[in-house]
């Protein structure tokens, strides 16, 4: 592996596919032997069934094959994500949507939807199972939804065909949509503080379910670190109001 690595820095490919063909004789010849040695114990062969099936993934797939990959053996479900940028082009995990208000709340900015997307959809394609969840979940009909370059080309349901704004979207633009059209950033440092202070950038659960769970629960431990610290400014100023010295008027 480590050979594979070197040549492919220097851009030998040559000799990186030879090591690399290497390291697939070596996990074969290790299936092929645990194979011999479990064969005609049937409590082996069914604590060994998902190792190995995983293990022949591993050794018998390809870069440019189309389908699930198998890029973390602890973890089989993580994809890969293209990013599109210079200094992380690529993230393992899951796509999850993250939705906030538009407008600054007193508390702050809350997340009122996050959803586990797995499957790696293209992000226009998931607005027609975000819309519907978030409704059901506000209780009301969005007015307006902002969203970003990767929305271009989406599918939401034709109620909402001239309700979503694009950033660079020049149709249909008035001069007040405009101002809230730069509201959108808002939700960038959202997605920061989710990833680096709530565990959504590290999952500790395990398969999807665990996915789904850990970006539900990574937005509602946001929204009540936002609700702790409204509610201990409010305690504040009542203790500072309580406690005040009383003013005497001068005789």
């Amino acid at each position: 592996m480590i050979k594979h690595q070197r040549y492919s820095h220097a851009h030998q490919f040559k000799r990186a596919n030879k090591a690399l063909r290497k390291l697939r004789t070596y996990l074969g010849r290790v299936i092929r032997d645990i194979g011999r040695r479990i064969a005609g114990n049937d409590v082996l062969q069914e604590v060994f069934a998902k190792p190995i099936s995983l293990a022949r993934r591993v050794r018998d797939q390809d870069r440019r094959q189309r389908g699930p990959k198998v890029y973390s053996l602890h973890a089989p479900e993580v994809e890969c994500i293209g990013k599109g940028k210079a200094h992380r082009p690529y993230e393992f995990g899951v796509k999850v949507s993250v939705a906030t208000t538009h407008r600054h709340a007193r508390g702050g900015q809350f997340v009122i939807h996050a959803k586990a997307l797995p499957g790696n959809p293209y992000d226009g394609h998931t607005l027609a199972t975000v819309i519907p969840d978030m409704e059901a979940l506000v209780g009301n009909t969005l007015k307006r939804a902002f969203v970003d370059k990767g929305y271009r080309g989406h599918n939401a349901t034709p109620d909402y065909k001239f309700r979503v704004f694009i950033a660079g979207q020049k149709r249909r633009v008035t001069p007040k949509i405009k101002r809230e059209m730069r509201r959108r950033s808002a939700v960038e440092p959202v997605i920061g503080h989710l990833k680096s202070e709530h565990r959504m950038g590290r999952n500790y659960l395990w398969h999807r379910q665990g996915d789904a769970i850990n970006a539900v629960l990574a937005a509602v431990g946001y929204n009540f670190r936002l609700l702790i610290r409204w509610l201990r400014l409010l305690l504040f100023c009542f203790l500072a109001a309580f406690f005040r010295p009383p003013q005497v008027a001068p005789v």
